[in-house]
């Protein structure tokens, strides 16, 4: 596709954000205890607060609320034109490949056995065009608006590529990927592959803030004071969403490991020991095991926490293996 001709495309695939990919769509069932139940069980989850006469919907459950299941909507319920006509446009230019890439949510009321959910979602971004390894096309993000008798609930964020799959095999697409690092030379062959980059986002920006100071930062709970590790925006044994953070120490033990050695990746050396670390603090943490050879490592093992940059740009918290 030319220049003049992307830009043409773009101008296209633009006039969609902000149409509506639903409007007053209706969920098939109250929020019930059955289906929170049949949910908790499923995750393992068993936290008092979906339980008693007084339970809540895990906050997790926002858009289970919103959908027809295998039989669909049955009466067209809350669907908008603007979503397929969308698709058709991107299948008809050769995006005719979808993968889903990530979602947001946010909760702003608990949802409770008798609520009634609506909804209504809309296309938020088309993205211009993104070369990718799986191949080229558009990113398209829904903001999904979840209502609980008619008072906002919460909001999902479902984000998907349009593409068309890239020719030539994996080995040729991460080849290639290698050889377009910035400042590599011909003469010099490929250059090393960067590792992947963290994702950051506003639930978990102060955590890799702590990282390039070099401090590991845990949250803690600003009502029950439980230490949590991922970060999180609400307690998981409290459900409050008050919080502050401490640094931990870096002292821990491999509470449990793997060792990768297929298949290989870009940036990665195999054998190499990822462990689950169990810190003095309580959490644990999932990280590389260094120090030491990977069939070296074992349950039990006594690390402390270093921080090894990969790159320029990158540097990440791994933990050293403490041997006699």
């Amino acid at each position: 596709m030319g220049g003049s001709n992307e830009l043409d495309f773009l101008g296209r695939l633009k006039k969609f954000e902000g149409q509506p990919a639903a409007t007053a769509g209706v969920g098939k069932d109250l929020v019930n205890e059955p289906m929170i139940r049949h949910w908790c069980e499923a995750m393992g989850d068993t936290h008092p607060a979906y339980t008693g006469p007084d339970a809540i919907a895990p906050p997790t459950m926002l858009q289970a609320w919103t959908m027809g299941g295998l039989s669909g909507h049955g009466d067209g319920t809350g669907r908008a034109s603007g979503y397929d006509e969308l698709f058709e446009l991107l299948d008809g230019a050769g995006f005719t490949s979808v993968v889903a890439t990530d979602c947001e949510q946010e909760y702003v009321r608990d949802l409770r056995p008798g609520d009634r959910v609506t909804y209504d979602a809309v296309i938020e971004t088309v993205s211009e065009r993104k070369t990718t390894k799986l191949g080229t096309g558009h990113f398209v993000t829904t903001r999904m608006d979840v209502h609980a008798n008619g008072e906002l609930a919460g909001t999902h964020r479902f984000r998907i590529l349009k593409y068309a799959p890239a020719q030539g095999s994996s080995r040729s697409a991460g080849s290639a990927a290698r050889g377009q690092r910035a400042g590599a030379r011909p003469d010099q062959g490929p250059a090393r592959a960067l590792r992947p980059r963290p994702v950051v986002n506003r639930d978990n920006a102060g955590f890799w803030a702590g990282v390039a100071e070099h401090r590991l930062l845990v949250q803690r709970c600003g009502d029950c004071a439980e230490p949590r590790f991922p970060w999180l925006p609400g307690c998981h044994a409290c459900g409050s969403a008050r919080w502050d953070t401490f640094e931990a120490s870096g002292r821990g033990t491999v509470y449990s490991y793997v060792v990768m050695h297929h298949p290989p990746f870009p940036a990665f050396d195999p054998p190499y020991a990822v462990g689950l670390i169990e810190l003095a603090e309580g959490v644990r943490i999932v990280s590389n095991v260094v120090g030491v050879a990977p069939d070296e490592v074992r349950i039990g093992m006594a690390v402390h926490l270093e921080f090894l940059r990969m790159d320029a740009e990158l540097e990440l918290p791994v933990f050293r293996a403490e041997v006699a």
